[in-house]
């Protein structure tokens, strides 16, 4: 069983150790119910349930017009290399405490009901940008992949090695989408093409690109996202 590394290791070390990608120990020995049950309520951040608090995970954020799009104003934050993904081959997997496992092509997510938004986002580095994105409701998933009641948390794992952790309640905000178009057009690779996330009521860094895996669970894990685990807020709410 791989063990969670006691310090904060970077992206590419902790691939080299584990000889998987990053999420990989989630969603095999590390998602057991021993950690889910013992050590997940251990790593719960303190600040969650004030901040949920805040949240409404029903009412919508207002949006903006299409004529307040900045289409220059998206700063692409890249790491040291973009995943090669072959969208005719790609599949978005749904697993956990769920009674429907997914694995859904791009043919598959197109014709599941499309959504629209223009909405501001902001990234913890101080910068904004007003932005259509395009897609499917991620509760559109969730409840297709019919989650166990007691599901609190999602796990999003990426093609590059990110990997992140949402509250229920904010992966199921009507404006929290899995979008695969920009400003109108296809989602380009910077931006996370096929995939990625996008929601108003989170930081840029809550919203992973080119997510390829969803993990449902009752309890949050060790490892909670990339930056969350080198110090940055955990639930980071808008």
């Amino acid at each position: 069983m791989i063990e969670v590394p006691s310090q904060v290791l970077l992206r590419r070390r902790f691939l080299q150790l584990s000889g998987l990608s990053s999420l990989s120990l989630l969603l095999n020995g590390c998602g057991g119910r021993f950690f889910e049950e013992v050590v997940g309520k251990t790593f719960e951040p303190l600040n969650q349930s004030v901040e949920a608090l805040l949240l409404n995970p029903q009412k919508p954020v207002p949006e903006f017009s299409r004529s307040a799009i900045e289409p220059d104003a998206l700063i692409v934050n890249t790491f040291d290399f973009t995943p090669e993904i072959d969208s005719a081959t790609f599949r978005l997997n749904v697993n956990g405490k769920i009674s429907n496992p997914l694995s859904l092509s791009m043919a598959d997510i197109h014709q599941m009901p499309y959504t629209s938004m223009t909405i501001r986002h902001v990234c913890v580095e101080g910068w904004a940008a007003i932005v259509q994105w395009g897609g499917l409701r991620l509760r559109d998933i969730i409840a297709l992949a019919k989650p166990n009641p007691n599901i609190r948390y999602v796990y999003f794992k990426s093609a590059d090695g990110y990997y992140e952790s949402w509250d229920i309640a904010s992966a199921m905000h009507p404006q929290t989408l899995m979008a695969y178009e920009k400003n109108g057009a296809p989602l380009p690779v910077d931006n996370g093409a096929p995939l990625r996330l996008a929601a108003p009521i989170k930081l840029g860094y809550k919203q992973s690109k080119w997510v390829t895996d969803i993990l449902l669970v009752e309890n949050l894990l060790p490892i909670k996202g990339y930056w969350e685990d080198q110090g940055y807020e955990w639930f980071a709410g808008l």
